[in-house]
């Protein structure tokens, strides 16, 4: 895994630090990941639905898509 160092406003991350205490995510780090997947797939073959584990759903859309993904160019008929 690559790091990465970067600045939170103290707001969000009062957010991020409320969702690990709910027990939703086991730390910060789970947290952004799981942001930055939502955002990655978002752009590249549209909305991922808020129902639960996105993880899990990432995996199940990549699996799906790497069916019918042969290149980059294919994104787009995806998205459309």
């Amino acid at each position: 895994m690559e790091i990465a160092q970067f600045r939170i406003p103290k707001g969000l991350m009062e957010q991020v630090d409320a969702l690990v205490k709910k027990g939703l995510y086991s730390n910060k780090s789970d947290v952004i990941r799981d942001a930055l997947r939502r955002l990655v797939i978002e752009n590249q073959v549209g909305t991922v639905p808020n129902k639960g584990n996105s993880v899990k759903q990432v995996r199940k859309a990549k699996k799906e898509l790497s069916k019918e993904i042969k290149s980059f160019k294919d994104f787009k008929k995806i998205k459309n």
